[in-house]
Order: structure tokens, then sequence, then C-alpha cells
């Protein structure tokens, strides 16, 4: 069994940022940014208890996790990560469940651009993914460049970023001509073009949480991830092209 680390003072940048003295601490997954920002105001408008939220790739969330991080749970882009957490001894097992299913997006900052498989075939100098090693969507991404048989032809295009918002970032700030994102990132922009990746050509990037056992303000994140099922939660998440799987 993996214990804790007591390392949390080397966090201590991390957890200054603005909020962090909230009822509880929660670690996001990059691609939910915009949708745990909604969540956690309506559940604070709901029930009083304010949650802090940090964003990152799912595995740096992961290992900070595992080296005494306190975060109160973690929304990770995969389910592993909160899987491992609980045969780690960390996770509460029971608090395990799938709280979105994601979706892939090929993302160009041009508007109105005609995007589809055949976009990678083309000529252009750079396509942004986020790293396939700790973020899932970048997993993803990888699977679905190796499904369509361009692997070995996109391999020196390939623009990694940290995380999915950094991959994003790569793209809306015309550092690459295109990025494998999430759709929610691009769902309600107002400018740019996105081809809705088909999801059979990647594993299917479902996204669990998990409450940190003894982690300060677990009762709080628990309470928050009891709110993730409600309809009202469940309606945000699918605005945002999320799907929702029967709890």
């Amino acid at each position: 069994m993996l214990k804790r680390s007591s390392l949390a003072g080397a966090f201590l940048p991390l957890m200054m940022l603005p909020g962090f003295a909230q009822d509880a601490q929660v670690a996001v997954a990059a691609n939910f940014t915009a949708v745990a920002e909604e969540l956690a105001a309506a559940f604070e408008a709901e029930t009083g208890q304010r949650i802090g939220l940090s964003f990152g790739a799912t595995g740096q969330l992961y290992t900070q996790i595992t080296q005494g991080a306190p975060f109160a749970a973690l929304l990770a882009a995969d389910a592993e990560r909160p899987a491992r957490l609980v045969e780690d001894g960390i996770g509460v097992p029971d608090s395990v469940f799938t709280y979105a299913v994601g979706r892939l997006a090929l993302y160009s900052a041009e508007d109105d651009a005609e995007l589809g498989a055949e976009t990678l075939e083309g000529d252009f100098t750079a396509l942004s993914i986020a790293d396939p090693t700790a973020a899932p969507y970048g997993a993803a991404a990888l699977e679905t460049i190796e499904a369509l048989g361009l692997a070995e032809e996109l391999t020196d295009r390939l623009v990694t970023g940290q995380n999915i918002a950094q991959a994003f970032q790569f793209v809306s700030t015309g550092n690459a001509e295109y990025g494998f994102v999430a759709l929610s990132q691009v769902i309600e922009a107002e400018s740019g073009s996105y081809w809705l990746v088909p999801e059979d050509l990647h594993s299917p990037i479902l996204q669990d949480a998990v409450v940190i056992a003894g982690a300060p303000g677990e009762e709080v994140a628990q309470a928050f991830l009891d709110y993730l099922r409600s309809a009202d939660a469940v309606a945000v998440i699918e605005s945002y092209g999320y799907s929702v799987t029967a709890q």
C-alpha cells in the first residue's frame, strides 16, 4: 500500500492560489475548468459551502495527491487515477463514480474552417496535443492519430502541452495550426472551428471522481461530489458537451 508523503509544504505555491482557504480544495482535470467553476458557484449558492479549485493534468494532480497535497477530492479526466488512489489506500472506495464522459475535438482558431480526418493529411506545421502520459485527452489524441494511420507522418509536427488547457492555448495563440482539445473548451466558443472526433477512434474518456480519505474538508468534498449527481448539475455538465452515465 502506498503511503502519502508528508511533503505538503512543497506544494505551498500551488496552495496559495486565490481562494484556497475554502471549506474544501478540489483538484480538477484542466478540461473541466469552466464546468467546475460553474458547478462550485452553484454548490456554494445552494449550501453555503465553498469549494476551492486547482486545475492541471490528471497525472500531475495524482502525483501531487500521493505526495501529500491537501486536496479533498480529485475530478480526474480518466478512470485509472481515481482507481489507483483507492488501491493506494488514499481514495475513499465508495466515493468513486463517473461524473462525465468526455469528447475529443480537433480545433482551429480559424473561423469556418472545414475540419475532418483529412485535415491531418494536409500541409501544416504544428498539431498540439496534451501530454499523453499525464493527460487522458492527450492519450486519446494519440490513439486517434494511430487509428487514422498517421502516427509516423505527424510525429515531427506534434507540439505537446502540459495539459489540455495549454494544448488549446497553442492553437489560440497561433503556435499551432490545429490542436486536439476537449469539446467542452470549444463548444461555446465565439470564434474558431472544430471537428468532433468520432468516438470509435479512441478509447472512451471516462472521467471519474474520488474523495481523498482524511483530507481537510473531506465531508464537504463528498457533499460536492454528491451534488454532481443532481439533475441541476448533470444539466450543466451536459451543456458543455459531456455525456453523463446513469448512476
